[in-house]
This record gives C-alpha cells, sequence and structure tokens, in this order.
C-alpha cells in the first residue's frame, strides 16, 4: 500500500497511470480499512444516489471535494487541519470511495447538482465549497448552476476548458477504460477503492466512465466569467497545465485588470495562487492549500 505510483517503470503501464493522473490523486495513501457498514460518515439521497459524506469540527460549512478515482480520504492531514476552523463535509462523488455509481455519465455539471442537493438537503443556506481536480471542476460547475447556494470556491489544480492541458496530456486522454482493471489491480487506487466501496467490483466500470468523460470537450469560461460567487483559484506552478491557465481564469473572474492599491481597495473579490515546486500529484496533501484557503475563506468579502 505504500507503493507511490511513480516507482512504475514499465512504458506502457507508466503512460496509462499518466492518463488516470489527469483527475486522480497519485500519491500512496494508505487504503482506509473500514467498508461501507463501518463507514463514520452518512448517506443523502439525492438524485437518485446515495452520496456519502462525513462531517468533521465545526463552524461555517465548508465541502471539500476530491480529485478522481480517490475518495475524501485522500486529503489526510489537510482535512484534519481544516476541520480545526470549518465545519467540513467530505464527499464521495458518484462511483467514488463509498458511492455507488448509477446509470448516468460521470460529468461535472451532474455531480455539482449533487453538491447543491447535499447542501439543502443539510439545510444549509449557503456553503463554501473546495476541490482538487476533479472535485476543483465541480465547485466552479456548483458555483455556476447553483449560485443562491454557494459562498466562496477554492478550486485547486482545475481546468476549465479541454485544450489547456498541456500537448502530452491531450494525447493520452481517452486510453482509460477496463480493460486497464488488471494492470490497476496493483495500484493503490484500486487497493483504496475496494477497501470502501459498496460494489467493489464497479472499479472496470468507474475506468471505463472517466475514460469516456476525458473524451469530452468542454470550455465553461463564459459561464466562469458571470460567476459571482469570490473564487480562489489554486495551482501547482508544475501543474497538468501551464500558470497562464490559471491566470486565465483569475482574468475571467476580474482579477489582474488594475493596481490593487496601497490600502487592497483595488483587489477583486476572488484571488489567485500558484504554490511553487509542486505538481498536480502532490498539491492535494500539500498544508499550504490549507494556510492558502483559510484567509481567503475568512475574509470578508469584498
Amino acid at each position: 500500500m505504500s507503493q507511490n505510483i511513480a516507482s512504475w517503470r514499465n512504458p506502457v503501464s507508466a503512460k496509462l497511470i499518466a492518463t488516470l493522473l489527469l483527475v486522480v490523486a497519485a500519491s500512496a495513501v494508505a487504503a482506509p480499512k473500514a467498508g461501507k457498514p463501518n463507514a463514520p460518515g452518512k448517506y443523502a439521497k439525492v438524485n437518485g444516489l446515495e452520496l456519502y459524506y462525513e462531517i468533521h469540527g465545526s463552524g461555517r460549512p465548508l465541502i471539500l471535494l476530491h480529485g478522481g478515482l480517490g475518495s475524501s480520504g485522500m486529503f489526510g492531514e489537510n482535512l484534519r487541519a481544516l476541520a480545526k476552523h470549518r465545519q467540513v463535509i467530505a464527499v464521495d462523488l458518484q462511483g467514488h470511495g463509498r458511492t455507488a455509481d448509477i446509470d448516468r455519465p460521470l460529468s461535472v455539471e451532474l455531480m455539482a447538482d449533487d453538491i447543491a442537493a447535499l447542501i439543502k438537503h443539510l439545510k444549509l443556506e449557503r456553503a463554501d465549497v473546495m476541490g482538487y481536480s476533479l472535485g476543483g471542476g465541480v465547485a466552479i460547475l456548483t458555483a455556476i448552476r447553483h449560485p443562491a447556494v454557494v459562498n466562496k470556491v477554492v478550486a485547486i489544480s482545475a481546468v476549465i476548458r479541454r485544450s489547456a492541458y498541456h500537448p502530452e496530456i491531450l494525447a493520452q486522454q481517452g486510453e482509460v477504460n477496463e480493460g486497464a482493471l488488471e494492470m490497476m489491480k496493483q495500484t493503490p487506487m484500486y487497493q483504496g477503492y475496494v477497501a470502501i466501496a459498496p460494489r467493489p467490483q464497479d472499479f472496470g466500470r468507474l475506468l471505463t466512465k472517466i475514460g469516456e468523460a476525458m473524451k469530452q470537450d468542454f470550455d465553461f469560461s463564459k459561464q466562469v466569467a458571470q460567476i459571482q460567487a469570490p473564487v480562489l483559484v489554486m495551482a501547482a506552478d508544475s501543474d497538468l497545465f501551464p500558470p497562464s491557465h490559471a491566470v486565465e481564469v483569475f482574468g475571467l473572474l476580474g482579477g489582474g485588470k488594475r493596481d490593487g492599491g496601497w490600502d487592497g481597495s483595488g483587489r477583486p473579490k476572488s484571488a489567485l495562487a500558484i504554490l511553487p515546486g509542486l505538481t498536480h500529484y502532490n498539491i492535494f496533501a500539500d498544508p499550504r492549500i490549507v494556510t492558502t484557503a483559510l484567509p481567503f475563506l475568512d475574509e470578508a468579502a469584498r
């Protein structure tokens, strides 16, 4: 379980793993030992799903969303650090972790609808939403599709158009499907999944759905420009996309248009953070995502 994906040396395996990492946390994380019967969280019936969530800490609500092929447990110490300041509602998205899949595509739009429904299920007026990779996309789409329930957004390592990925990443997309199941059985992603999934046999189905999702073109630029909620755009300096894409998103949100002023009065309500020395595959575990996000979340609305 402690094996890191980076230790894979077979060229074919390495290429496929790189593709999977478009939406997955690749760092080695110990698989949870508890299955559904012993799960510490609860299930909300929303949009045909039994959506799994856990609540940690107290205070203002913060929805926390994981990356593809991961689960809420992937945030580890960062989840616990956030819970010292907030009521963290950590969710397992459709087909991931302890949330069983249903007969519909994996799409950020539909998963955003699930998050909005969960916020209403929990009888919260509004919540902040923080997500990484796939979860970052879901966080952004929640603000686009359901602005009335979103207070602030923290989007980590998320793209808003498919063409923003580096060319080599785009070239690898679409290669993921159930045919990779046997190889994947040796990875921490598979082992973590079968340890907690209600239907462990669905992992191949999840691979196919993620592969299908990665083939789809998308561009949410126009919708992002209409977001009213403050958004913290966060990325690694060596992410799946160039830092310029994060700057582009920040610009669509009103950032970088003028001098902020000596008193900060010219700052936009959204913010940008490029974290140095990180990649897509370790940013989610770096403590700086917490120390960067909390001041933004705690700041009074501008």
